[in-house]
């Protein structure tokens, strides 16, 4: 799985229909219309672990294959 920054996965969730709910520092919240809050690390320069990602998707409810195919797409 190719790892993503933040800004990345931001343009992601967007494609997914989250949106930017709330931030504070350097963690960005996104939320959706089914109401799943997602927290994303934005950290200038560098991408997030594949631990972080896995959660994200996780909670998105994002397939590998999905998250491939739309990390190629943006």
């Amino acid at each position: 799985m190719p790892l993503v920054s933040g800004n990345k996965m931001i343009k992601i969730l967007s494609k997914k229909g989250f949106v930017t709910a709330r931030q504070r520092s350097r963690h960005i919240q996104m939320k959706d219309d089914k109401r799943r809050i997602i927290t994303i690390p934005v950290h200038s320069g560098k991408k997030n672990s594949i631990g972080v990602l896995i959660k994200i998707l996780r909670d998105a409810e994002i397939t590998r294959e999905e998250f491939i195919k739309l990390e190629k797409s943006v």
